[in-house]
């Protein structure tokens, strides 16, 4: 049977393909050739900022005093679920080494990498939480030096909770520049910084497309669009907590879909009801976001049985995925694609988003099909290595010379010759592919 949409988006993300590439290449290729002054005069336009770019000291120390004591907590409390998290998730990539065959022994080794830039979410919403999500990580991760970047406010600077989740956090550097002039000033090692390894943190289209755009020269978490959600309800789900929850996640933008897959007919149509309700109780901008995020890009899918209603998930790969259904260990055992899943009424995608230990950082528009989202494990190089002894050496040499010779690379199969000859000079060895 197919699918029956209650509601059907009009839009996807692919419907606001911006036109950003032609200036995003453009500012990375005038801060690339004039350096500082460059990325100042972009500051100066687009964050309208004349203040320090790098904070000292003391004004960490003065953004810190003017965060209220139990917000402190709150940020202090969400770094060590965070920490503690990366931390069991470092544990599980080992060292170790293996005898192949006798006398060779190959090995791996988890190295990570020497510096990594954050970029930290400071426009419409001050992205507090991604800065425990990034820098937490890249300090349990091992990284020598981690900068935090995050857009100031006009006049103002850089929100002071950002500035203290970042340095509670474990930044070494704070740089106050926001957008594609932040991320190339990490990229090219600008203001004395060293050049990121990898760069790593939400952000707009622009910051987006930029991060897009040096992937190769630098390593990026991925490439991420506007963030999505879906929740799987059955009949015991509670209406009303369904549909906050999709109103929750559509105010992060007027793209942000937001899909409900269910089986339950009441329960899809109740919650359609409740939504526009509960949108029309959000503030200003919030209200804004959720209303068109809502009316363009959301969808409620109505299925046969739970089997379509986890097989339509995995087919939508959403970034968060919430399911508010009997028989969690099912779904947990079923499911397969998706950024991060939430199990139960009793937690939800804001509880990832800020404080439960799990990552935030994770793949939008169907790339959860092939990765998952920001962790330790994408700040450090897993890389090999192997030695041999002589008598190790010998099988390999001669099956190296012979699959060489039959690929045609004979330099390949000559550096292997060349060891056969010199440590077993009295012996002879069949070194062709033939036969």
């Amino acid at each position: 049977m197919p699918l029956e949409y209650l509601k059907k988006a009009t839009l996807t993300a692919k419907s606001d393909a911006s036109e950003t590439k032609e200036i995003v290449r453009e500012i990375l290729d005038t801060i690339e050739a004039r350096g500082d002054a460059a990325a100042l005069e972009y500051a100066a336009k687009f964050d309208k900022y004349d203040g320090d770019i790098l904070l000292s000291d003391d004004e960490i120390a003065a953004a810190a005093a003017l965060v209220p004591e139990k917000l402190k907590r709150d940020i202090e409390f969400a770094h060590k679920n965070v920490k503690r998290f990366a931390e069991a998730q470092k544990d599980t990539v080992s060292n170790f080494e293996v005898e192949v065959v006798p006398g060779l022994i190959a090995g791996q080794k988890a190295i990570p990498v020497d510096a990594a830039g954050c970029y930290v979410p400071g426009g419409r919403y001050s992205h507090i939480a991604s800065a425990i999500m990034t820098v937490t990580t890249a300090k349990v991760a091992g990284c020598k030096h981690i900068v935090a970047c995050s857009p100031p406010r006009p006049d103002i600077g850089i929100a002071p909770a950002i500035i203290y989740a970042a340095h509670v956090c474990g930044a070494d550097k704070i740089l106050a520049m926001g957008g594609v002039q932040g991320v190339a000033a990490m990229t090219f090692g600008l203001f004395g910084l060293p050049k990121a390894n990898i760069l790593v943190g939400p952000g707009n289209q622009f910051v987006a497309e930029a991060k897009r755009m040096l992937f190769g020269r630098v390593g990026i978490d991925m490439i991420a669009g506007p963030t999505d959600s879906l929740v799987l309800a059955d009949g015991s789900a509670d209406p009303m907590v369904v549909a906050a929850d999709l109103v929750g996640q559509a105010e992060h933008g007027y793209n942000s879909p937001v899909w409900l897959v269910t089986d339950d007919r009441t329960l899809a149509e109740e919650v359609m009801r409740l939504v526009p309700v509960l949108i029309d109780d959000l503030p200003g901008v919030n209200r804004d976001n959720a209303t068109a995020a809502w009316r363009d890009y959301a969808e409620v899918i109505l299925c046969a049985d739970r089997e379509e209603m986890a097989a339509t998930s995995d087919d939508y790969a959403p970034e968060h995925l919430t399911v508010q259904a009997e028989d969690l260990d099912w779904w947990l055992e079923r499911l397969s694609c998706y950024g991060s899943l939430f199990l139960g009424e009793e937690t939800t995608v804001a509880f990832g988003d800020k404080a439960s230990g799990t990552n935030h950082v994770l793949p939008t528009s169907g790339a959860a099909n092939y990765t998952g989202g920001l962790s330790v494990h994408k700040y450090m190089k897993i890389v090999t290595w192997q030695r041999a002894t002589r008598e190790g050496a010998k099988p390999v040499a001669e099956a190296t010379a012979r699959i060489a010779r039959l690929e045609g690379m004979e330099g390949h199969a000559r550096t292997a010759d060349i060891r056969l000859k010199k440590y077993f000079p009295n012996e002879s060895f069949d070194l062709t592919a033939e036969g």
